[in-house]
């Protein structure tokens, strides 16, 4: 007689992102949704990828302790240019700056994404890079996208996924989920890999 499969545990997002819970559900798993307040402030010396690491770490760790059997997905982004951090900008007027100094360059973006097994204490960890490269914009054209768009708590005020691809000359990375937010090509690894079956 065959033993039952042993129930798969529950898949958190630890995120109050409505864009990344909307790329999370592309992939037609159950899921759950829970918020985790910490502290994004870069610790002295900290490189753009190893924040970006460590705060998809500490969201997946701060939701994995009020949760059982579960896999807890954090991830977070940090946007990078010329050698300085871009945050979320929270003000129209940040995001103008923003957007001004990132006119006619490249913005680099990584994408942290922790998956962690609350049953084992196992996780897993990595860094998705994009890059982006801004067309020549107006002050105008940049209040105009602004003014519709309201990427206030995205970082260096981009929003790939609506209006925002008015603004860009060109795109280069492995996976433009990772841009919105969520990388969705190496979630799918690590879900497999922990024994949770995407197909």
């Amino acid at each position: 007689m065959a033993l039952p499969s042993p129930a798969l545990p529950t898949l958190v997002l630890a995120s109050s992102s409505p864009y990344r819970a909307e790329l999370l559900a592309r992939l037609r798993l159950p899921f759950e949704s829970h918020a985790p307040d910490i502290d994004e402030t870069p610790l002295p010396q900290e490189q753009p990828e190893e924040l970006a690491a460590r705060l998809a770490e500490t969201k997946a760790q701060i939701v994995g302790a009020k949760t059982s059997n579960a896999l807890v997905i954090g991830s977070d982004q940090v946007a990078v240019l010329e050698q300085q951090m871009l945050g979320k900008p929270k003000t129209h007027e940040r995001a103008l700056q923003q957007l001004q100094a990132a006119s006619g360059r490249t913005v680099f973006f990584y994408t942290g994404l922790c998956l962690l097994n609350t049953v084992t204490g196992a996780s897993k960890t990595v860094v998705e890079p994009f890059q982006v490269r801004f067309r020549q914009l107006t002050e105008q054209q940049i209040d105009t996208y602004l003014q519709r768009e309201q990427p206030y708590q995205c970082a260096g005020s981009f929003r790939s996924e609506g209006l925002g691809i008015a603004l860009i000359q060109h795109l280069q990375g492995n996976d433009p989920n990772a841009l919105v937010g969520l990388p969705l090509i190496r979630l799918t690894e690590l879900l497999e890999q922990a024994g949770y079956p995407v197909l």
